[in-house]
């Protein structure tokens, strides 16, 4: 395929591409399906390659029909790689699935796929990405033998995805467009195994790659040298190939440690409409071990940008939905292998930690007659506005609040800390901008907030790096040019104020100056005059 060439749209006009969501928990699994997933996938603790995975089977079975329930499919994963002690549970793991009634099975192991053809020929089977199929011949192969799907790896480019769709019409093809990247070949890595004893492809990753490594140096026979700020300038550390005898490559660490493993994480929201284009029958969201709220976020913002480009591809943009994504804590995200090799600015050399504009306030829990029941997930303060997020749209409702009423016992106070079972109870009549009427329909149960993070000026470069980074892969800019810090919000990329002394001027529900005070007077005469959502101009 040329440069300038388009895609081939080679899947029937009335076909779709399945959103699919992970679930590593029943309240997960219903988030996902909340905010537009159209299937989920789900693993046992001992059979797939999340051994800390939630799910009894009770809540196994309370999921699918969950999601039956609501038209949305779900597969079981069985995708570790069998050792000889794995064998004997498979006759088990076969009657759990057949209790369990998924819409398919994700297996990767070679025997254990040829023994669930042979033990329940009425499963579909779906080749996991750890299989690593990379070509047009591993997928035909795999149809060959009955699978019905097949996840490509991830290492495998757009170039090469369009050419196997091409040459595989007949079975259906799922790719990663969004998660966790590995630094190692899809999970075949032996840094966990080596130095925690906890094997990757057995579910126990420890994520060494993400860990903080300290340089010391040990004299023959002698004592440990740490290398500190104060004696690190006494010191040069080199590598040499055994090609290139006196090519020098330093060793180099800054105060945060040194992360040369450390992978970027993956996001393909600027190209989803290349994706979309080609029929790719599944787009995957990696994450079973994050949040309910990465659920929500993820599945919302693709959910919507799927649907606004079946909608009208000719003028689609992704930008609305990347700015969503941008508001989840991340490692900086990369395009991964999209255009081949990965770019040097796919790994983050500096350091591990996550950054993001936004944090998880809390989750509605239920509503209790008008009262919502707000389950926190971190500290909120007078002033604060809460941004509800309701599924199937983009503008968020804003939720100005000056107390906090505690759920279990009424008391009032100016701050409230999240805690086990810690929920604050917020009364409908605060939302006196929007149709209380239907509020209830417009935020349900499962419903997530966010709050805007606190940022230092270290965290906020940080951040300005990622979103220049990638910029730069998508081909935006060269890097050079100045960008405003983007902290979240979805159109104008500003957040609303902090604290009980200034307002954002954008007309949040409860906020007391924007209702009261004489300078917003003539923004509050232009919001009488929209729709109930419609945005303020800035002026």
């Amino acid at each position: 395929m040329t440069e300038n060439s388009s895609p081939p749209n080679i899947r029937a006009a009335d076909h779709r591409s399945e959103l699919l969501m992970p679930a590593g928990s029943l309240k997960k699994l219903k988030t996902a399906v909340l905010y537009g997933a159209d299937a989920v996938y789900a693993g046992t603790p001992d059979l797939s390659l999340r051994t800390q995975s939630e799910f009894s089977l009770d809540d196994l079975l309370e999921g699918v029909r969950f999601a039956h329930k609501h038209g949305v499919r779900i597969y079981l994963t069985l995708n570790l790689f069998t050792h000889n002690k794995d064998v004997e549970k498979l006759p088990e793991f076969v009657k759990t699935v057949r209790q369990v009634k998924p819409d398919g099975v994700i297996v990767s192991d070679q025997g254990v796929f040829h023994y669930l053809r042979q033990h329940a020929p009425e499963i579909d089977l779906h080749v996991s990405t750890q299989a690593n199929a990379c070509s047009w011949l591993t997928v035909q192969s795999w149809q060959t033998q009955g699978a019905k799907l097949c996840v490509l790896a991830r290492e495998v480019s757009f170039d090469e995805l369009v050419e196997i769709r091409e040459k595989c019409p007949d079975i259906k093809l799922e790719a990663f467009v969004h998660g966790a990247m590995c630094m190692t070949y899809s999970g075949r890595c032996l840094l966990s195994n080596y130095l925690a004893e906890r094997g990757a492809n057995q579910g126990n990753c420890a994520q060494s790659c993400r860990w903080s490594y300290k340089v010391l140096a040990r004299k023959k026979g002698g004592d440990e040298i740490e290398i500190t700020p104060e004696n690190k300038d006494d010191f040069d550390f080199y590598l040499e190939e055994e090609f290139r005898p006196g090519e020098l490559m330093k060793i180099e660490e800054d105060d945060r440690g040194s992360y040369i493993l450390n992978a970027k994480d993956l996001c393909l929201m600027g190209k989803l409409d290349e994706y979309l284009k080609i029929g790719v029958d599944s787009l995957k969201i990696e994450g079973r071990n994050k949040s309910e709220y990465y659920a929500a976020i993820t599945a919302r913002s693709y959910r919507l940008a799927i649907d606004a480009w079946y909608e009208d591809p000719e003028n689609w943009t992704p930008e609305p939905y990347l700015r969503e994504i941008y508001t989840l804590q991340n490692r900086g995200y990369t395009m991964g292998f999209h255009d081949g090799r990965l770019d040097k600015i796919s790994h983050n050399y500096d350091r591990t930690d996550t950054v993001g504009g936004w944090l998880f306030a809390g989750v509605i829990e239920k509503w209790d007659g008008d009262d919502i029941i707000f389950a926190q997930r971190n500290p909120l303060r007078a002033g604060d506005v809460i941004e509800f997020l309701p599924p199937g749209k983009i503008e968020p409702i804003r939720l100005r609040l000056y107390e906090f009423v505690i759920a279990k016992n009424g008391f009032v106070t100016d701050r409230a800390n999240p805690g086990q079972g810690q929920a604050i109870r917020i009364s409908a009549s605060l939302f006196h901008t929007e149709n209380l009427d239907k509020l209830k329909e417009i935020l349900p149960p499962l419903t997530v907030g966010r709050k805007e993070a606190v940022l230092s000026p270290d965290r906020q470069d940080l951040l300005q790096g990622n979103l220049m980074s990638m910029d730069v892969e998508r081909g935006l800019r060269d890097g050079t040019e100045d960008r405003p810090t983007l902290k979240g919000r979805v159109h104008t990329g500003k957040a609303p104020a902090l604290g009980i002394d200034s307002c954002c001027g954008l007309g949040c529900n409860g906020c007391t100056m924007f209702w009261h005070d004489e300078k917003y007077a003539k923004a509050r005469d232009s919001l009488a005059q929209k729709k109930i959502g419609e945005k303020l101009k800035k002026g």
